[in-house]
């Protein structure tokens, strides 16, 4: 081979920064180049990945010009990567052009992918893209690719649940509340702030977090050995017949109270032991109480289970609303997405924007998005909301995200007009554009002379209620998050 070649491989390899010292077989070791062995393979017989990236293309020629959710695939049939489409033969096809740059467009991790580990692509189609959006959810969740780095958890927030169904009831953390049956307290914004809490609540109240099924008729209770938490006091072991049913419901009474009430009374009471603790030289006894006393009041980091905070559990009928929301706004089909967005800030410090996604009628929270705001100073909502709008909606203009039916923005006519005029500089035009004042709960519809004043039990109104306050409690929650950063760097 000639040593001109050689040297150009040498080059393409160096540039990539990889350093094994290795060389392709027939290559001379003496021109001290270190070479990527992946690269330099390509390079030299790149026959059998250069055809299959030409059937690649051809397959690819063939998918309809539709909304739906493409496949990537490996050789022995493994997903690698699952995306969602408004056209899937646009989409798919701008990974394989020649002249694309996959690592400035989608990053070095998927310019790999495309480049040596592709070999099959599938497609389905689907009626819309918004179907398409939560047919990408919901396979990225149940095959988990590699090369997918977002919506494979799929978490929600967690609850505090107490069953009111059973003789001795149980307490336990959950994702997935009941809708009939329990009581619930939450939803809490740190999941591990409650499970830090819960063993505290045990110990106090004694509940059971089993899952055994307890009768209070069932005599062979008599005979069975309680666990480890009975023994250290945690539990009053009802599965061993250790207490009756009434002094049981006395203790999850007491425990609801506690909770009902934010346990102020047991909070106050922590503190005067670890000041006296303190007072008395008994510093490792002062620093469990501080914990037990930084653990509860995480308990307060929570809203109520009948607020709406998480509509998916709780909400009246969410096509109801969106019917009804359809018909006050005069619009000729029923939206199914609504994109919300709130500012916060301290005085203008750490000023923040939040977008929340509801897809029918229930948040989408994978499609959530926050930002730091940039290029405003001080305390100026107006400027604050313009920037998030055009930070958000530029991508999301030019097909390479959602775009959603309605945009609800919490404020009144000023910051609609700030959002409406950030269109300007965007390649798109706006979908719906409406605001929703929080004290007089007043909507206003951009275009629209006057505001709409709707009845406080409104479906429509309640459906926007919770797009407004689940966008001010993800704008609050990232917030905190800043504040408590800025404070730190003090």
């Amino acid at each position: 081979m000639p040593r001109v070649y050689i040297r150009l491989v040498a080059q393409v390899c160096n540039l990539c920064n990889w350093r094994h010292g290795l060389a392709p077989k027939g290559f001379a070791t003496s021109f001290g180049a270190s070479l990527c062995p992946a690269i330099c393979y390509n390079i030299i017989m790149p026959t059998d990945r250069d055809a299959i990236l030409d059937a690649l293309r051809q397959k690819i020629s063939t998918m309809p010009a539709s909304p739906g959710v493409y496949l990537f695939k490996d050789s022995a049939g493994v997903v690698l990567y699952v995306g969602k489409a408004k056209s899937l033969r646009s989409r798919a096809g701008s990974y394989f052009q020649p002249a694309a740059n996959l690592v400035a467009a989608r990053g070095p991790e998927i310019d790999r992918m495309i480049r040596t580990l592709v070999t099959d692509i599938e497609w389905l189609e689907c009626d819309s893209e918004v179907d398409a959006l939560l047919y990408e959810n919901r396979l990225i969740k149940d095959t988990q690719p590699r090369f997918n780095e977002q919506l494979k958890d799929g978490k929600s927030f967690p609850y505090l649940q107490i069953t009111t169904d059973e003789d001795f009831p149980r307490v336990a953390i959950t994702r997935k509340p009941r809708s009939r049956g329990v009581k619930l307290y939450g939803p809490f914004v740190h999941a591990w702030e409650l499970r830090n809490a819960l063993p505290l609540l045990q110990r106090v109240f004694k509940f059971r977090t089993c899952n055994m099924d307890i009768s209070a008729g069932d005599e062979k209770r008599r005979h069975f050995r309680p666990c480890l938490l009975h023994s250290i006091k945690q539990c009053t072991g009802p599965c061993g017949d250790k207490i009756d049913k009434q002094q049981y419901a006395d203790q999850i009474a007491r425990l609801r109270k506690f909770l009902d009430s934010k346990g102020t009374q047991l909070r106050n009471d922590l503190k005067k032991q670890m000041a006296a603790a303190a007072d008395k030289q008994q510093y490792e006894r002062a620093a469990e109480l501080r914990d037990e006393l930084k653990a509860l009041e995480g308990l307060q980091k929570r809203g109520l289970a009948g607020d709406n905070l998480q509509p998916e559990s709780f909400y009246i009928d969410p096509a109801e609303g969106l019917e009804k929301l359809a018909k006050v706004l005069g619009l000729p089909v029923t939206p199914r997405t609504i994109e919300g967005i709130d500012i916060a800030h301290l005085q203008g410090r750490e000023s923040c924007g939040a977008v929340v996604c509801f897809i029918d009628g229930r948040p989408f929270k994978n499609g959530y998005r926050r930002f730091k705001i940039k290029t405003v100073d001080g305390n100026d909502d107006y400027a604050s909301i313009a920037e998030v709008v055009a930070r958000r909606y530029r991508r999301a203009g030019c097909d390479e995200e959602l775009f959603p039916d309605i945009i609800l923005i919490d404020g009144g006519k000023g910051q609609l007009s700030s959002a409406y005029g950030a269109f300007d500089d965007l390649p798109c035009r706006p979908p719906v554009l409406i605001s929703l004042a929080k004290k007089e709960e007043i909507v206003f519809v951009h275009g629209q002379p006057g505001p709409l004043k709707l009845a406080r039990r409104n479906p429509a109104l309640r459906l926007l209620q919770s797009v407004r306050d689940e966008a001010h409690r993800f704008a609050q929650h990232y917030h905190h998050i800043l504040r408590r950063k800025a404070t730190l760097d003090e």
